[in-house]
């Protein structure tokens, strides 16, 4: 239902939904870790049938993987022992014992500092999913480890492999056994069953994006494992569905109650899965100097350009996933802000950038909290 403190969100999201930006819109902003505005719009599946979208609908969130499942499990290990920020991956991991990754550390993964590549095909240039880890280790640096700011999904799904490797099972049930069962999430989980498809928004038919990205990779190295259904129900990202649905840097689904919940885990005064010392670790800019501002696994709005908007402090922490989700929080206030959308559906690529209506979002968000205030 919407309020009138909250009706210019929604209204622009409708707008927006109109205008084709993407099909639904579900949003949960909250204070305290508890949801003050909220609403659906849309349609969170166009084609093949039409299902409206609500607040209980299941979104891949894409890249807010990094954050709130591999970032968390890892802050999780850092205060158990288990692992050690600057310790070099090497360490852990022997395939990065080589000349050029030997010193390469957690902490530069965790904050895209690594020197790996952006991206790579690893479902065309690793032969089977236990040769992924081979395949990045052996992709050469793009800069000297430390002094640049990558933006790198390899780096994540290294961090995924290396939780599995510490922890002797998959990342799917080490998230399941460390963070979806103590916060009670039921919505929430990798390789939703065939049986809740309909209660999940729709992506991509095909991969074309992807298609488009490693043309050059196809034509050396054959046939590409490509899918050309629609992407309903299981993991957009190609390299999360080639390692099984389940990866360090994407294949996480949940809807925006849920997502929040996690979220919440990253503020010092809400947390129960952290220290509340450790919650430090995701507003502390620890890239100073470089292109953008990182923390461990989150963006901060210190960065030029970031979808924080005006209104949220320089330390404001956040995501973004590329079928159209988002998590910002303001560790100051409590609060955090979720933006569900799947822009990828129904809409052939070019996908829309959305960033001038997250800061939008976030800006009518911050306005309706401090009118809230004041009434």
């Amino acid at each position: 239902m919407i309020t009138t403190l909250n009706e210019k969100i929604s209204m622009l999201l409708a707008e927006r939904i109109i205008a084709g930006d993407f099909p639904s819109a579900v949003y949960v902003v909250a204070e305290g870790g508890r949801a003050v505005f909220a609403d659906a719009l849309g349609h969170a599946v166009r084609e093949p049938e039409e299902y409206a979208a609500t607040l209980e609908t299941i979104y891949d969130l894409a890249s807010l993987t990094k954050p709130l499942v591999t970032g968390l499990l890892c802050a999780m290990m850092f205060e158990r022992g288990g692992l050690r920020l600057d310790e070099n991956v090497s360490h852990y991991l022997p395939e990065f014992d080589t000349s050029d990754k030997r010193a390469l550390s957690l902490r530069q993964l965790l904050t895209h500092t690594s020197g790996l590549p952006a991206w790579r095909p690893l479902y065309i240039t690793a032969r089977t999913k236990d040769d992924a880890l081979r395949a990045i280790a052996d992709e050469p640096l793009q800069f000297e480890p430390g002094t640049r700011v990558l933006y790198s999904d390899l780096g994540f799904i290294t961090l995924g492999l290396l939780l599995q490797k510490i922890s002797n099972t998959s990342l799917a049930e080490l998230a399941r056994s460390e963070i979806f069962v103590p916060l009670s999430l039921r919505s929430t989980f990798f390789n939703p069953e065939a049986a809740l498809q309909t209660g999940i928004a729709a992506c991509e038919t095909g991969n074309a994006y992807e298609r488009e990205m490693c043309k050059d990779d196809v034509e050396t190295s054959g046939p590409a494992r490509l899918r050309e259904n629609l992407i309903w129900g299981e993991v957009h990202d190609g390299n999360a569905h080639f390692l099984g649905g389940a990866a360090g840097h994407a294949g996480l689904f949940s809807n925006a109650e849920e997502t929040l919940r996690i979220a919440t885990q990253f503020h010092k005064n809400l947390t129960t899965l952290l220290r509340p010392e450790t919650c430090s670790l995701f507003f502390e800019n620890m890239t100073r100097g470089m292109e953008e501002a990182r923390s461990l696994a989150w963006q901060l709005a210190a960065t030029k350009d970031s979808t924080a908007g005006p209104l949220l402090p320089q330390d404001a922490f956040g995501h973004l996933g590329f079928t159209g989700t988002s998590c910002w929080n303001d560790p100051a206030r409590e609060r955090t802000f979720i933006l569900l959308t799947n822009r990828t559906h129904v809409h052939p690529s070019p996908f829309v950038n959305i960033n001038g209506v997250r800061r939008r979002f976030h800006t009518l968000a911050a306005e309706a909290l401090e009118e809230r205030e004041r009434v």
